[in-house]
This record gives C-alpha cells, sequence and structure tokens, in this order.
C-alpha cells in the first residue's frame, strides 16, 4: 500500500473508535483513576487498626483487590491506545503533507515553502456526510451565513453550470479570499476544483480536492472531494494512489451512494482491483 492508501487508511482506523464512545480517551483514563483512588480508600478503611465487632462478608477484600487489579489492567490499555491514535493520526498528518508535496512538485509554479503544515488528523466526528449537493443549493449545516455570502456562492455555481469555467474558478477564489473558513469554504474548494478541471488544470484541481478532504472530511463535500481527489491522481498518471483514494470512498462514506458510485466508475476506467 503506497502513499495515499496508508493515509487513508489511518483515517479509517480511527473512525469505528471515535463512534463507539462519547468520552474522550483522556476522560475514560480520568475516571479510571478516580475509581482506583476510591478503591484505595476503601482498602484503608477495611484495613483500620484494632479490633471490632462488625463482621465483613468472606471475600470481601479479595474482591476489592481483584477490583483494583482489572482498573489498573484498564488504565494500561487505555494509556496504550491513546498512544497508539496519537501516532496513527501524526502519521496520516505527515502522509497527507507529502502527498500534497507530490502534487506541488508536480504542479508549474508552485511554490513548496509556501505549502503549509498539514494539521494532525483524528478526533472528527466519524458520522458519514451526506452527498454534496448540488453548488446551486449550498449546506451549511445550519450554520449563519455572512450577508452576501449565499448569493456570491450561487452566483460562482451559475457561472460553472454554465460552462463558463474561468468565471467560475475566479469566483469560487475570490468567495474563499472574501469569506475564509465560512461554513461553505469545502464546497467552494470543490466548486473551484471542478472549474479548473473544466479548464484542463488537472493538477491545481487536484490541489483543491485534497485542500477540501484534508481540511473538511466531515463535511457535506467530503465524499466528492475524496472521490474526485482519485479521479485527479488517475488522471495525472499516479494509478496506485488513484486506485487506493478511490478504494478508500465507500469505507469512509457509506452512506454516500453517488460518491460510492462515481469511485467505482472511476476505478473501472483506471482498471483498478
Amino acid at each position: 500500500m503506497r502513499l495515499g492508501g496508508v493515509l487513508l487508511s489511518c483515517v479509517l482506523a480511527l473512525a469505528p473508535f471515535a463512534g463507539q464512545a462519547q468520552e474522550t480517551l483522556a476522560d475514560i483514563r480520568q475516571d479510571m483513576s478516580v475509581l482506583f483512588v476510591e478503591i484505595q480508600k476503601l482498602k484503608r478503611e477495611l484495613s483500620t487498626s484494632g479490633g471490632t465487632s462488625v463482621a465483613l462478608p468472606s471475600g470481601a477484600l479479595d474482591r476489592i483487590n481483584a477490583i483494583e487489579s482489572e482498573l489498573q489492567r484498564l488504565t494500561a490499555k487505555t494509556e496504550e491506545l491513546e498512544f497508539r491514535v496519537g501516532r496513527v493520526a501524526e502519521d496520516g498528518a505527515r502522509r497527507l503533507g507529502d502527498l500534497e508535496f507530490r502534487l506541488c512538485e508536480m504542479e508549474t509554479g508552485c511554490d513548496i515553502g509556501s505549502l503549509g503544515q498539514v494539521p494532525t488528523l483524528g478526533g472528527a466526528s466519524d458520522t458519514p456526510s451526506a452527498p454534496t449537493a448540488p453548488v446551486a443549493n449550498p449546506q451549511t449545516g445550519g450554520t449563519q451565513l455572512a450577508v452576501g455570502e449565499e448569493t456570491d456562492f450561487r452566483r460562482a455555481g451559475e457561472a460553472l453550470a454554465s460552462g463558463d469555467f474561468q468565471s467560475a474558478a475566479d469566483q469560487f477564489a475570490a468567495f474563499r479570499q472574501t469569506y475564509p473558513g465560512g461554513p461553505l469554504e469545502a464546497q467552494a474548494l470543490v466548486a473551484e476544483g471542478r472549474s479548473l478541471e473544466g479548464l484542463g488544470n488537472t493538477r491545481d484541481a487536484a490541489r483543491r480536492y485534497l485542500d477540501a478532504y484534508a481540511g473538511y472530511p466531515d463535511d457535506a463535500a467530503g465524499p466528492e472531494a475524496l472521490w474526485r481527489l482519485g479521479a485527479a491522481l488517475g488522471a495525472l498518471g499516479n494509478l496506485a494512489e488513484a486506485c487506493v483514494t478511490l478504494n478508500e470512498v465507500s469505507g469512509r462514506y457509506p452512506g454516500s451512494s453517488d460518491a460510492i458510485a462515481q469511485a467505482e466508475a472511476a476505478k473501472a476506467r483506471y482498471n483498478c482491483q
């Protein structure tokens, strides 16, 4: 498994664990520490000096010792798992940065020194995102938009829908500069990538898809960003990375039937196994 595949496998490895517990590992470990202290207090109460007329249940101290031992074992396992999750997240971020670096190398005029540091992966919600809606109908997840934000987004989307790719690319780029980090950022990145593909600029398009997926994997645009990234990598001749990336779409976004169908079609084009 090569660069992209290892990265995406890391992302998938984190998702099931996050979905099984609402508390963080640190919360669980803290709860165990509190229980351990309470066990110690109880043991001290059972080990008071002097005689007593109270008869303790048979085997009470043995059971407390067994509980204490089990708490120690669970605490150690929790710390080990927390360490492994941290290592996976760091490794995934490093490999994602490598992929971005390679895309920059293939892009004429790309300034490698201007590439930002990819944030550590992990900690995101594992709830599968809904398929991306058409550009003309942006999804905000209930977030309040700035004045004119939706209007500007729709106007750029109309340019894309009409086939005016240069205008659409310019408008989506301007949109992201005007509303940086807004609720439509990921969808704007994907739409800008589509516009760039329409202009034949697949390398820049792949960069936009990568930025959308890396920065907003749980956004509504996540499924589309991932399959389009895989398809763009294939178009650039990176077939191994393309196939592994496309293979991850169904696992990362099992509820996104449209993205899965698109990924399967792209896999067929590139003869992915």
